[in-house]
């Protein structure tokens, strides 16, 4: 298979962990006999000194032209200056909305060799394994109208939440299909005491769950379930939620399995996926070799998995970070007391070492 991937580093951090993540790749399309097309193009605060604009033309449509989407990082205090339309993450929202990329899957899973970072006492934290879907073109993050309004001293700011009907149905319905090829347990966040799109939110997922009547589906108001996913985190198999709540609680997630550095996701829905790691750009840390690529390799194996239905492939890439992880090897964000910290590279290095050993196991095996 010809793997045609639009390679979008970004800011910050992005473009360290985005090259590991790769050649991670590469050596899963030598290993697994497919071709790899790479296309490099600039986003974010990188395409704002290059062109005057977060997301040029010409990067756009690489990624309309392509099987997928490998998208380091974008932003930084550089730009908290630039107008809202100008500013990195307008690029990453336009990006979204220009590939229909309307869901958002964030799984956060605790691998048994990290019980010891995560802030949770280790018995809370083993098993966690809840994938997030998130929608991700609708809420306050794209509701008209939105203003900053009046003189200084009295101004008044409003951001419009809307969902509609048709945008929470196709939203619930990848969800309960996705429940379906796990535990089959779906538990939908809203805030329906409060909030009339909540409401709505519920009373349209609970209809299409009536088809899916081998999913256990509850509802869950957004302060509650904050609470639980740090009280009882392994209790939660997908969690479906609107957009800021999702990027709330997602983030969440990501402590609790130890580190935001460990959290892939996928953007996925319309014509083309994007794909990236969570943790933000991380300007303090950039071109010093200790930033934790394992959430951008880890986005590889969604792209295989989700774009390219290759899921040998990227069950392969899981497998093999998590017997790094069992190996012992930590970058710095992972460390605990006694541990020696790995590099960027020394990380993506050790990853690509077990995909082959991995492979040469398959191959006497079989």
């Amino acid at each position: 298979m010809l793997l045609n991937l639009t390679i979008l580093p970004g800011d910050g951090i992005g473009p360290e962990v985005t090259d590991e993540a790769v050649r991670v790749l590469e050596l899963v399309a030598e290993t697994f006999g497919h071709q790899l097309g790479l296309t490099r193009k600039n986003i974010g605060g990188a395409a704002l000194v290059a062109s005057k604009d977060p997301l040029p033309a010409d990067t756009l449509q690489a990624c309309l032209s392509s099987g997928a989407v490998l998208l380091g990082a974008v932003g930084g205090p550089a730009f908290d200056e630039y107008p809202r339309d100008l500013r990195p993450e307008a690029g990453l929202l336009r990006l979204r909305k220009e590939l229909g990329a309307f869901a958002n899957l964030r799984p956060a899973v605790c691998f048994p060799a990290l019980q010891e970072s995560s802030p949770l006492r280790p018995e809370l934290a083993k098993g966690t394994d809840v994938l997030i879907v998130r929608e991700l073109l609708g809420g306050l993050y794209f509701g008209e109208p939105r203003s900053i309004q009046g003189s200084a001293g009295s101004r008044v700011a409003t951001n419009t939440m809307s969902y509609g009907e048709a945008e929470i149905e196709r939203i619930a319905r990848m969800a309960f299909e996705l429940a379906r090829t796990r535990r089959h347990k779906l538990v939908s966040v809203d805030k329906g005491n409060v909030l009339e799109c909540s409401r709505l939110w519920r009373e349209v997922v609970t209809r299409v769950g009536k088809n899916y009547r081998d999913v256990q589906l509850s509802h869950m108001y957004v302060d509650a379930a904050a609470m639980l996913l740090v009280m009882r985190p392994a209790d939660f198999d997908v969690l479906l939620t609107e957009n800021m709540f999702g990027d709330i609680l997602s983030d969440q997630a990501g402590a609790v399995v130890g580190s935001l550095g460990l959290l892939a996701s996928a953007s996925i829905g319309g014509a083309v996926g994007v794909y990236e790691p969570v943790h933000g750009s991380a300007p303090d840390i950039a071109g010093k070799g200790i930033a934790n690529p394992l959430g951008a390799i880890l986005s590889a194996a969604l792209l295989l998995r989700y774009s390219f239905r290759l899921e040998r492939e990227a069950a392969s890439i899981e497998s093999a970070v998590s017997q790094v992880l069992d190996a012992g090897y930590r970058t710095r964000d992972l460390v605990t007391s006694g541990q020696s910290a790995t590099s960027t590279t020394q990380m993506g290095e050790k990853v690509r070492e077990s995909v082959k050993q991995l492979a040469a196991r398959h191959e006497v095996a079989s």
